[in-house]
C-alpha cells in the first residue's frame, strides 16, 4: 500500500498550453504532480493536472478511457458536441478516441486528477470543421 498528499507531490512544468481558438489568449501554463507513473501499476496511470488561468489542453483524444476528478478551481471540458463547466467534485468520464480539450476558466485556476491506462497515448487532433 501506498498513501501520498497531493500537496507534497513534485510539480513537473509541462510548459506552454496550446490555446484553443476564441478562448484564451498570452502565455498559460499547466504542470503534472505524478501520483501513479507508468511503470508503478499494470492498471493504471494517474496524476494530478493544475492549469493557470485560461490553460487548457488542446484538442486532443487518448487511445484509451479517461477519467478526470476536479480537485480544485473552476474550468470547462469539451467534446465537437458539447460544452459543460466543471468544478470541485465534478467527474468526468471521455470514452477512448473521442476529441475533446479541458482546462481553466479565464478567471480561475483548475486542478483535476487524471485517469488512464499504462502506455496509452494522446494524440493531438484539430476539431472537426463545420
Amino acid at each position: 500500500m501506498r498513501v501520498v498528499r497531493l500537496d507534497t507531490l513534485p510539480k513537473e512544468s509541462l510548459g506552454e498550453a496550446t490555446p484553443i481558438a476564441g478562448w484564451t489568449g498570452g502565455s498559460v501554463t499547466r504542470t503534472r504532480q505524478t501520483i501513479i507513473a507508468d511503470n508503478a501499476s499494470d492498471d493504471y496511470r494517474c496524476s494530478v493536472v493544475n492549469f493557470s488561468p485560461g490553460a487548457t489542453t488542446g484538442w486532443h483524444a487518448h487511445t484509451c478511457d479517461q477519467i478526470l476528478v476536479v480537485t480544485a478551481g473552476s474550468g470547462i471540458v469539451a467534446t465537437e458536441q458539447e460544452g459543460r463547466e466543471i468544478s470541485v467534485g465534478d467527474v468526468v468520464h471521455i470514452q477512448a478516441g473521442e476529441k475533446h480539450w479541458h482546462g481553466a476558466k479565464k478567471d480561475t485556476t483548475l486542478s483535476h486528477i487524471t485517469i488512464t491506462t499504462p502506455g496509452s497515448q494522446s494524440r493531438r487532433s484539430a476539431p472537426h470543421q463545420r
